[in-house]
């Protein structure tokens, strides 16, 4: 999968685009026919995958959040189940927060391990049986829903309605991971987050298919005295300028943007320039929670960053405060059918 999206998928199909078409279509038919034929495992608890149709960041990771923390409402025990994509390790392993880095495991686990039991696995039946082993009751696939191994019984797409699917074409001509009719038709749910009209197209195919819609809009948490502060935002995640947006919603007054690679590990020379130009300026420097786990449990120039920055956290919100408790439902009863038909 492409780690690095070009500008040119999210915007208007230009020649780029139609240049990489015959390769779309090659990439497609791959795609189409590994999400219809796929043989999956089935595991003894409710799986939920949290997915979306692109390349890129939609906000699957603060939503997976949102459902395990309803889920421990019910008085389930979740447990995160994610691929560590970004990490270097190649065995199923428990992630501990106050042990791994993300070198080790990837950042978006250590973003979820403080929440709930969370595992790696590049082999995400062998991931799902650790969990199950451990204890818990239900399995939150935080990603994976184009390349599940494992019989889903709950899929929510997440789609950003600043970016929608871009340009709509397939990897490489565009941003899109599978054909959309086959994604459609193997998706549960789908969550637009934010007010843009992006998704406007792909909601109201959704409600014609009879599926769910929900809504819901990612919410920074308050920062006592930063409006007005001159900042200096810095973000290695696939849509930075949506963490510029946050920055600027909350009151600050972006002097300077730095913007990185999705799951970026600093250099020590970016991390001197940031530092730099920080103090040069007089700016308090910015950043992600994600970026700031994998500053984390160095020494140096790297903690001098880190202890200076401000985090800026943010959850996920549904519109409908019960949408998340409905998902989980949902996913238990699917569950139980599956267990009836095939025990």
């Amino acid at each position: 999968m492409v780690s690095e999206a070009p500008p040119f998928w999210w915007e208007k199909s230009g020649w780029q685009a139609w240049a990489l078409a015959p390769f779309s279509f090659v990439y497609g038919k791959v795609a189409g026919r590994t999400m219809k034929k796929a043989k999956r495992a089935s595991v003894p608890v409710p799986v939920i995958c949290i997915g979306n149709f692109t390349v890129g960041g939609a906000g699957k990771t603060p939503t997976a959040i949102a459902i395990a923390r309803a889920a421990i409402d019910k008085g389930l025990k979740p447990g995160f189940l994610s691929r560590g994509y970004g990490g270097t390790l190649d065995v199923t392993t428990l992630v501990d927060a106050n042990h791994h880095r993300s070198v080790d495991v990837g950042d978006e686990p250590l973003l979820l391990a403080r929440e709930a039991m969370t595992v790696i696995s590049r082999r995400r039946v062998e991931g799902a049986k650790r969990l199950v082993a451990e204890g818990v009751d239900l399995i939150i696939m935080d990603d994976g829903f184009q390349s599940a191994r494992l019989t889903l019984d709950y899929a929510l797409v997440v789609i950003d309605t600043q970016r929608g699917i871009g340009n709509g074409h397939l990897v490489p001509g565009g941003p899109v991971r599978a054909p959309l009719d086959e994604q459609m038709r193997q998706l549960s749910a789908i969550l637009k987050v934010g007010r843009g009209n992006a998704a406007d197209a792909i909601v109201r195919t959704t409600a014609r298919a009879g599926k769910p819609v929900f809504v819901s809009s990612i919410q920074p948490r308050p920062q006592p005295g930063f409006e007005g502060k001159r900042v200096l935002a810095y973000a290695g995640i696939a849509d930075p300028d949506k963490f510029y947006r946050t920055v600027e919603e909350l009151g600050g007054q972006i002097v300077s943007k730095r913007s990185f690679p999705d799951h970026h590990h600093f250099s020590d020379e970016e991390i001197g320039d940031l530092l730099e130009e920080a103090n040069r300026l007089d700016l308090l420097p910015v950043t992600t929670a994600k970026d700031a786990v994998r500053l984390n449990g160095h020494h140096g120039l790297t903690s001098e960053l880190l202890s200076s920055s401000l985090v800026i956290e943010i959850d996920m919100s549904f519109d409908d405060p019960n949408a998340a408790g409905t998902i989980i439902d949902v996913a238990m009863e699917n569950c139980r059918r599956r267990k009836l038909q095939h025990p």
